[in-house]
């Protein structure tokens, strides 16, 4: 039961990962992470399947390996942030104080991202 859960929550991360890769201001690594994770737990073969991935096997492989991210992803998460801040911005006209949070939780979230070692892929 618990795999055949993990496997579905598998499936799912890499569908919403692969709405994100098309998608503006959706993440997709996020989502492909947390589904190499699932298929870890449930089916060795998929894991390998998103390990071995020609686009995304080498971002996921460098996070599994040491947290790392590539300066290009540390880049354009924090354009894409920067991105989404501006659209809900103009779109909602919130309040000072939803703007102040949203804008701590982007400038914390970003912070994050560029925390993490660098990967270093030439």
């Amino acid at each position: 039961m618990k795999r055949s859960i993990f496997l579905g929550l598998g499936f799912l991360m890499v569908a919403l990962g692969m709405i994100g890769a098309v998608v503006p201001l959706m993440p997709t690594t996020i989502f492909l992470i947390a589904a190499a994770a699932c298929f870890a737990r449930s089916s060795p073969r998929f894991e390998a399947w998103l390990l071995d991935h020609s686009h995304f096997g080498p971002i996921l492989r460098d996070w599994r390996a040491n947290g790392a991210i590539s300066r290009t992803a540390k880049l354009m998460a924090c354009i894409g942030m920067a991105a989404g801040f501006a659209v809900f911005w103009i779109g909602s006209q919130p309040s000072a104080f939803l703007a102040a949070v949203v804008a701590g939780l982007l400038l914390t979230s970003a912070a994050y991202v560029v925390s993490r070692p660098t990967a270093d892929r030439r």
